[in-house]
């Protein structure tokens, strides 16, 4: 065996054991938590009583999509090497106009593949977006760069008015962030407002974001199912400090959540705080100046 041919060989070996190594750390790391989430932020399943629904449908739109790209890479690989020109071969193999059956096939499935992506994130989004009858009203007012959290609870009126954190890389800067507090186990209806610009409220772990428009609000429901610590952000970029509007989420008992609205002020503070009320969503519209 020439020296060449031993190359060849000691390559393709490597090549092998490489490949084998490969699937098998894919294989493993298949049955981690968080590759079993998709690589979803929410650390548990039941965060909220929606993250649930909400991974169910992200993993498994996932895996039929990947299990519809190795069949048609495969189909693919398979006809490259199946009529590949042969050495001995002259002119070109026989043409076919149209093949009905595979026509049909390659319609059928796509199709069929279409509506039941369709039914199932529109039962999904139905069920998420569906208006219910909150224990917990809070009305969070995004302005640039924090957040105001209004509470509503068992007849209480309470107000957080928060104030924009400055990252300086030291410990300790996200214990002054804006919190909003939860109780766990109480349905919470959000209404989104913006006092200013277009901001997003986002907790990465709720899987849930949504806009929140001057002149207009949105709303978000749900029920925060484990106790703990989540981060919050604004997800629109607006403006110079857009990295900075930041909040904490604190997910605690009833008793400690009432605790905790003790130590706010009454009522609420609103619109007469935004910049220019009911007046910057008609300025964006029509592109007025301020």
């Amino acid at each position: 065996m020439s020296s060449l041919d031993r190359t060849s060989s000691s390559r393709g070996g490597r090549a092998k054991v490489l490949a084998i190594a490969g699937a098998g750390a894919l294989l493993l790391t298949g049955c981690s938590e968080q590759v079993q989430r998709g690589w979803l932020p929410n650390a548990e399943r039941d965060i909220t009583n929606h993250t649930g629904s909400i991974q169910d449908l992200w993993v498994n739109s996932w895996i039929v999509v990947l299990l519809v790209g190795l069949l048609t890479w495969g189909l693919i690989i398979w006809c490259i090497v199946a009529y590949r020109r042969r050495k001995n071969d002259t002119g070109y193999p026989r043409q076919l106009s149209y093949n009905l059956p595979i026509e049909i096939f390659y319609t059928a499935v796509p199709l069929m593949l279409i509506l039941t992506f369709f039914a199932f994130s529109d039962s999904t989004e139905r069920a998420i977006n569906t208006p219910v009858d909150s224990e917990l009203v809070v009305d969070v007012r995004a302005k640039q760069w924090a957040w105001d959290f209004n509470y509503s609870y068992q007849g209480q009126e309470k107000y957080f008015a928060g104030t924009q954190a400055h990252l300086t890389g030291e410990e300790g800067v996200e214990e002054t962030l804006p919190t909003l507090y939860l109780p766990v186990g109480k349905s919470v209806t959000f209404e989104l407002n913006s006092r200013d610009v277009i901001h997003s409220f986002w907790v990465p772990a709720f899987l849930q974001k949504l806009d929140m428009i001057p002149g207009k609000t949105n709303h978000i429901y749900l029920t925060p199912q484990v106790e703990g610590t989540y981060q919050g952000k604004c997800a629109e970029l607006c403006g110079e400090y857009h990295s900075e509007m930041l909040f904490n989420v604190e997910v605690v008992s009833e008793q400690e959540f009432l605790a905790h609205l003790d130590t706010l002020n009454d009522g609420h503070i609103g619109e007469e705080y935004d910049r220019k009320p009911g007046e910057v969503a008609r300025n964006e519209i029509h592109g007025e100046g301020e």
